[in-house]
């Protein structure tokens, strides 16, 4: 497959905002946000007031640029002001702890922060052990300090030349969302946005200039960067923004108030706005024509509950923070649920075995990846990019099956599998089948080893409203399991807990199940786990 022919320069945040004002879109919506309605001629000048503010703060090509902000116009100014002037802005958590952000900020070697004012505390309180940060601005409402956003905003020229970056310089950082640990800087460069843009959003599922999206993800990761950000800038569309936390009923409240009509969420979110839905008899999304799933696989009962109660199918994908986003995905009336869907044009996949040899159909393997949006590698982490970034083919660590039809099957993380009785278990196969009972809202797996040493399936389960933990219940589970699938597969212990751990796009952290699970200790079966064990 040859690589696409990208013009030698070019700088992302110019492609993604400047070609609308020259064909005539300048009135159109760009941005919509509380009682906020951001066009794109003063999408264009408030990048620009901001990409100059930075200038003259003495930000300089290839400096870092950390953002930690919630999703508002500001945070979209500021990421895309930064990369025109060939600055990394760096999009970061906005829920995370004070030591992670020294970690992020001094790994990082960030030049100046953008932060939110309810965040300046934890930051301030780090301050003297920040190495590389010279300046802290403070966006949003409330704003206060020696740098304001708004104020800089305000002194500075609407209009920018974007810096001569080439289409392999750095355009910015994400850190990875931590499923197995520390997180990594992972570098993108200025094409990749818009080779994930134009295979994925425009040639896969059909994005046009036309659609309002929405996405519960948000943009300090990859899969929410992509949905509400690029995305809907690259076609011409409009995006709506969440800056707070996507509860169910404020989820609904957006879909009612903004009529988008495209939704991304994850899987643990449909199961929520489902079980709301359930109690409240919500049947319409409005003018919502296509849902998009990412983050974790999408159990086919919530696929069919969601598609019987809104008449609309999800679309289920896999993407990464190494490789922007979906690289395999079901498609509009074409959807095998259950199914992670097929390769996205653009991208190659292999499924190879321990020894990195080619699988056949129908076995298990682990999956690579070739394609044009695939990082350059990890910040500072020699040993892990090689380990990850295998010439052409990125190593995605996860566990795939693919059928003869070219559809994919998940079956796990590699670090997730566990034998019992010398027979593999993949958690993801028990977490589905558990999906299916009614009292389940989400479940996790891990193997945990009994009194005589032995890895034995142990679940995690969160139980939905009106259901109360008991012996009864533990054993009706087990029964299920075991009648659904493979006996050696059913959890030989459950316990129900309130939330399960995950990172920011909901992907279930299993290694945090694994490191709070005592061996072979009883359990009884109401008995909640402290959640700041996870």
């Amino acid at each position: 497959m040859s690589a696409p022919d990208y013009a030698e320069r070019v700088n992302a945040a110019a492609v993604l905002v400047g070609s609308h004002l020259p064909a005539g879109h300048g009135d159109k919506p760009a941005i919509l946000c509380g009682d906020q309605t951001i066009t794109y001629r003063q999408l264009y000048e408030n990048v620009n007031r901001v990409g100059n503010a930075l200038r003259k703060l003495g930000v300089r090509i290839e400096q870092r640029v950390a953002i930690i902000l919630p999703d508002c116009p500001e945070c979209i100014y500021a990421f895309l002001g930064a990369m025109k002037i060939g600055a990394v802005p760096i999009p970061i958590n906005t829920l995370l702890t004070a030591r992670d952000y020294e970690y992020m900020l001094n790994d990082s070697r960030a030049h100046v922060l953008v932060v939110e004012p309810s965040l300046l505390h934890p930051i301030m309180e780090i301050r003297g052990h920040l190495e590389h940060l010279e300046h802290i601005v403070v966006a949003g409402p409330g704003a206060d300090g020696p740098l304001v956003l708004s104020e800089l905003m305000a002194q500075a020229s609407p209009q920018l030349q974007p810096a001569g970056t080439t289409k392999d310089d750095a355009a910015f950082w994400l850190y990875s969302s931590g499923t197995t640990g520390f997180p990594k800087g992972t570098i993108h460069l200025h094409h990749d946005m818009i080779e994930a843009a134009d295979r994925y959003a425009r040639d896969t599922i059909g994005l046009a200039e036309d659609d309002v999206s929405f996405s519960v993800a948000k943009l300090f990761f990859a899969y929410g960067l992509g949905n509400g950000l690029y995305f809907p800038l690259r076609t011409g569309g409009t995006t709506v923004l969440l800056p707070g936390r996507a509860l169910p009923e404020v989820v609904f409240e957006t879909i009612d108030r903004y009529q988008p009509t495209v939704f991304y969420s994850v899987p643990t979110s449909y199961a929520a706005l489902l079980h709301l839905a359930e109690k409240t008899h919500r049947s319409q999304l409005g003018r919502v024509r296509m849902c998009i799933s990412a983050g974790e696989p999408l159990p086919k009962p919530i696929f069919e509950k969601w598609r019987k109660r809104f008449g609309v199918e999800i679309l289920d994908g896999i993407g990464s923070t190494e490789i922007l986003h979906i690289f395999i995905s079901n498609r509009p009336g074409k959807v095998r649920p259950g199914s992670t869907g097929q390769i996205v044009p653009g991208y190659e996949a292999r499924i190879v075995d321990e020894q990195g040899r080619d699988l056949p159909d129908g076995e298990t393997g682990t999956l690579l990846i070739k394609g044009e949006s695939i990082a350059a590698g990890y910040w500072n982490k020699h040993a892990q990019t090689k380990e990850t970034f295998q010439g052409e083919w990125i190593n995605t660590h996860d566990k795939f099956t693919r059928d003869s039809d070219g559809f994919f099957w998940y079956a796990g993380r590699t670090d997730d599998m566990f034998k019992v009785s010398g027979l593999a278990v993949w958690p993801a196969d028990v977490e589905a089948i558990l999906q299916e009972h009614p009292a389940v809202l989400e479940s996790g797996v891990v193997g945990v080893p009994d009194e005589d040493g032995l890895i034995k399936p142990r679940a995690y389960v969160v139980l939905k409203d009106g259901y109360q933990p008991s012996e009864e219940l533990v054993r009706e589970l087990q029964t299920f399991v075991k009648v659904n699938t493979a006996p050696h597969k059913y959890p030989r212990s459950i316990l129900f807990v309130k939330e399960l751990p995950k990172t920011a796009n909901g992907k279930i952290q299993r290694y945090k199940l694994r490191k709070s699970a005592p061996s072979h200790s009883h359990h009884p079966a109401g008995k909640h786990l402290p959640l700041s064990q996870f």
